[in-house]
């Protein structure tokens, strides 16, 4: 039987996505402090909170992540409100912008870290389509305020990197620093 891996997160995109590969999981919503420290940059930001939500739980094996957008350097996390969300998919609108994801996986009292950047672009967006999007509900739990595996990919033009580190999970980097901590997928244990 293939090991249990502790996913610190309450996020369903990586709880559904390490659900494909075939991974058992026990959910631990991990309590950490999101606040960006003054002048801390995007990718130590992602680091230092996936690090503190891995160490806010307990398993054999933890896994946590944290996902950002930056644009012009600073983050971008999940909008406040309908109007952040909005100010936000202004802001993004036909531009290019980095999704940075940091992920932690601890085991036997080791730690890895580490941080995927995937640059995406963005269409020209209207007014008229922002309100639309905004209305349906979908940005406001999201980074940046839209999810590209939902009704945000409509304004998805390019994606230059790991697709689901965008979705917030990049994958094949995950499953790499899993296996130096000697966390063995399912596939592994296949007579």
């Amino acid at each position: 039987m293939s090991p249990i891996l502790t996913l610190a997160s309450r996020s369903p995109r990586r709880r559904e996505l390490l659900e494909q590969l075939g991974l058992r999981l026990q959910l631990r919503p991990a309590d950490a402090d999101e606040a960006p420290l003054p002048a801390e940059p995007p990718g130590e930001y992602v680091r230092r909170v996936a690090r503190a939500k891995a160490r806010a739980v307990t398993g054999e094996t933890v896994l946590a992540a944290d996902t950002v957008v930056v644009l012009d350097s600073a983050i971008l996390g999940k909008p406040r409100d309908g109007e952040d969300a909005r100010r936000m998919l202004r802001a993004l609108s036909g531009r290019t912008h980095e999704v940075m994801t940091g992920v932690c996986a601890a085991r036997g009292g080791r730690e890895e870290v580490l941080a995927v950047t995937t640059e995406v672009r963005f269409a020209g967006l209207t007014e008229e389509r922002i309100a639309w999007y905004v209305g349906t509900g979908e940005p406001l739990d999201k980074a940046g305020a839209y999810a590209v595996q939902g009704l945000g990919s409509a304004f998805v033009e390019e994606v230059r990197g790991s697709v689901s580190n965008v979705i917030g999970l990049p994958l094949a980097e995950t499953l790499s620093l899993l296996a130096r901590l000697g966390f063995a997928p399912p596939w592994s244990l296949q007579p």
